[in-house]
């Protein structure tokens, strides 16, 4: 009888978006991979001081892991979850240092955006290939480039997830935006006319915004955001929280607490 052929383990690029304890050697981990999009993997001896693991499991870098089948647990049941696998290896796929600063802040933000907008199992390469991308362009000092890549990268999550309109359209009457005019975008009504809100953009911006985000570039859109940089992080920030819901971000907290705390010493 012919033997049956066995499945090879699944190799996926990935980042580590969040890990916490399992046991006392071993870790649960959150990953954004390109191919499988959010996953939980069980890393079984992370933890112990001479594992190959410890140096590679970390936040911001690219790596290369092998996955094999879900965790069960000793009585036959499932482990730490039916959709946890397991990792059997994992190494470094080049990047950038670790991130310091404003920009290690903004880093888990974009960590923790990816982790409470998006679904598990959902993939999202492009989506992916601009997180790779926005990484390397968030500075120690809270910068303009710094900003705009992070409008970018909240555009970018917003659209992926279905939660962006059409940003050349005024969304009521379905009619191109006039350039010259300012529109505010309203996380229920969408574009409207913004008058002279603090937060609303030219129609011109946001046709430009909207042509990035089709093409893909990451780039075109960061300079398109740089456009309107203060508007725009009113009215994204006002997207994302109320998609959010009530409860703030932790990351955007600390750092809220952290500038209270500053501003008391000086």
């Amino acid at each position: 009888m012919k033997a049956r052929a066995t499945r090879p383990p699944s190799i996926q690029q990935a980042y580590v978006l969040h890990h916490y304890d399992w046991s006392e050697s071993s870790l649960i981990l959150d990953l954004f991979t390109r191919e499988l999009g959010r996953i939980a993997v069980v890393a079984k001896g992370a933890k112990r001081p001479y594992s190959q693991l410890r140096a590679v499991l970390l936040p911001f870098q690219r790596i290369q892991v092998t996955l094999s089948k879900p965790v069960k647990s000793a009585d036959g049941g499932d482990g730490p979850g039916p959709e946890v696998v397991t990792l059997r290896a994992a190494e470094w796929a080049g990047g950038a240092t670790m991130p310091a600063g404003a920009a290690l802040f903004s880093g888990f933000y974009l960590n923790e955006l990816l982790l409470k907008l998006l679904a598990r199992q959902d993939p999202h390469p492009q989506l992916f290939d601009a997180y790779a991308e926005t990484l390397p362009q968030l500075h120690a000092s809270e910068d303009a480039q710094s900003q705009a890549a992070l409008r970018a990268f909240e555009l970018r999550l917003l659209r992926e997830t279905g939660l962006l309109p059409d940003l050349s359209l005024a969304t009521v009457t379905q009619q191109p935006l006039d350039a010259a005019r300012l529109y505010l975008l309203s996380p229920e009504a969408g574009l409207v006319p913004g008058g002279d809100d603090a937060a609303a953009c030219s129609g011109s911006n946001w046709v430009q915004m909207q042509a990035a985000l089709l093409h893909g570039s990451m780039a075109a859109l960061q300079q398109a955001c740089g456009l309107d940089l203060p508007a725009l992080k009113t009215t994204l920030r006002g997207m994302l929280h109320y998609h959010l819901g009530q409860k703030p971000l932790r990351t955007r907290q600390v750092m809220l607490d952290l500038q209270k705390l500053l501003e008391n010493k000086a």
